[in-house]
């Protein structure tokens, strides 16, 4: 009965704010936007707590430098771990895929929040995009969270983690914070059957710039991998299935494209 209520509250909530972010698009600048989705995810945030029963706990906001551009690498499980960190900074800018520009008027939101979107399934040619959108960001100073597995990963799994995020980052020359979650247990990716418990967001400690890519993607990836895995609650499992814990997840969009790719380097 939970799910059903959040999932129809969701639904509401979210086409209210569309409809309230297009408005405030035709606005100067970007503040009437970015504030308004700021209260929608807030708002989301109140609805995963209040309605459903989740226990958000989010830590090491101390780890994340006050002033300069740095750039926000997180493990992706959900929607939900969208809603939490964005809920947590007043102006953060983020990398997403295409497909949510299928969705009437997304598209031009995510024109005037200055998201940089790119194809879902990667590439040398969304890389160079990524890193054209992403120059007025870095001059501006602020935040940008990326997703660096590219996908919705199912709670326990990881895909292979993209190097976009490493040409960011020496583009950038700013610190990398990897950020852990468990917010899978609770919001299984898009599943219609939300779970009650704890949820963790961690930002951890941040890589500095320098590293050779190599390096830094497998540092990266241990960081968040490792530490996601260590704060998963295994007395209430939720949507967790402890075969998962671990594995590698592909979808045969990225895999096709990805054995092509290596067979042209090759």
């Amino acid at each position: 009965m939970r799910s059903l209520i959040f999932n129809i509250f969701s639904y509401l909530t979210t086409a209210f704010y569309i409809l309230t972010c297009l408005l405030f698009s035709f606005a100067p600048g970007r503040k009437a936007l970015m504030g308004a989705l700021k209260r929608y995810t807030k708002f989301m945030v109140w609805g995963m707590r209040r309605i459903v029963g989740m226990e958000i706990v989010v830590r090491g906001k101390e780890n994340i430098p006050v002033t300069g551009p740095v750039i926000i690498a997180s493990k992706h499980q959900s929607y939900g771990d969208g809603f939490v960190i964005f809920s947590q900074f007043d102006d953060l800018s983020f990398v997403t895929g295409d497909h949510l520009e299928r969705y009437w008027g997304i598209k031009r939101l995510l024109s005037k929040m200055n998201a940089v979107v790119i194809d879902s399934c990667g590439g040398s040619d969304s890389q160079a995009k990524m890193e054209k959108q992403a120059a007025s960001i870095r001059s501006e100073g602020r935040r940008l969270l990326i997703f660096p597995e590219g996908h919705l990963s199912r709670i326990g799994r990881h895909h292979k983690y993209r190097k976009g995020v490493w040409h960011l980052q020496q583009d950038f020359n700013c610190p990398v914070i990897p950020v852990a979650n468990t917010l899978g247990q609770r919001w299984n990716q898009t599943d219609w059957q939300k779970f009650s418990g704890k949820a963790i967001i961690e930002f951890l400690e941040p890589i500095q710039p320098g590293l050779d890519k190599d390096v830094f993607m497998a540092q990266l990836q241990d960081r968040i991998e490792s530490r996601s895995i260590e704060l998963l609650d295994l007395d209430d499992l939720g949507a967790l299935n402890l075969d998962d814990i671990g594995k590698l997840e592909e979808n045969s969009t990225a895999l096709a494209k990805r054995l092509a790719r290596e067979a042209e380097e090759a």
